[in-house]
């Protein structure tokens, strides 16, 4: 697996569990506010960290952390996805699955093998702005064909979106509400112009608590809970 990136110890990652984080090299996507650059951007990326000290790391925590997340970058993308989740359930950890929605195949392939107990996913925008948003020609079926496995799934999950101003309104924001209707967990994130793929977004604004506060409330009649971030 080609590992851009290792958090070792998160408390808000993985709802009620203290939690790891691999981060995997390259995405299908090209968002422009996306706070990963050195993750997507092939002449951004740093060297690779060898799995074995991802495990050695992992074996030497069992019995203080309990799960691991694996996110990117786009983990889809990589072809040895689920021996690596294999190999991280064998130890006793809790595993959770991070995904852009562009590979529904692949998602429900983890579920239906067992390898994942929480499901994420971005949702970047309604579907009439989703290639404005990500840059890239994608199959808009997929996105609404993962929402539908991952809410049908039986697991635990959660939906989430990353709000730029400039490109999310609130009835794009309500749009998103509809297509996620019934959904167990939707976050809010605040868009922080501190690091970007495309330095333009370094300009953009971010709404205010009470715009998102607003949101919130917006969304009630959609989702179970709504949280910001």
């Amino acid at each position: 697996m080609k590992i851009g990136g290792f958090q070792k110890f998160s408390l808000i990652d993985y709802p009620g569990k203290i939690c790891a984080i691999i981060f995997t090299q390259g995405c299908n996507y090209r968002c422009g506010y996306c706070h990963n650059p050195e993750l997507v951007e092939p002449k951004l990326f740093s060297p690779l960290i060898p799995e074995e000290e991802i495990f050695s790391f992992l074996e030497k925590r069992k019995g203080k952390l309990e799960a691991v997340e694996i996110t990117g970058g786009e983990p889809t993308l990589q072809p040895d996805l689920f021996e690596v989740l294999r190999k991280i359930k064998a130890m006793g950890y809790l595993t959770k699955l991070d995904s852009n929605g562009s590979n529904p195949e692949v998602v429900q392939k983890a579920v239906g093998l067992n390898l994942v107990d929480y499901l994420a996913m971005d949702i970047k925008a309604p579907l009439g702005k989703y290639r404005s948003v990500i840059n890239s020609n994608i199959d808009l079926n997929k996105i609404t064909r993962s929402i539908k496995l991952i809410m049908n799934s039986g697991l635990d999950y959660e939906f989430r979106t990353t709000v730029v101003k400039s490109q999310l309104k609130k009835d794009d924001i309500l749009k998103i509400g509809e297509m996620i209707r019934g959904a167990k967990l939707y976050i809010l994130q605040r868009f922080t112009p501190a690091k970007t793929l495309d330095p333009r977004f370094l300009k953009e604004e971010t709404y205010s608590e009470e715009e998102f506060e607003n949101f919130k409330e917006s969304l009630k009649g959609y989702i179970t809970k709504c949280i910001i971030r």
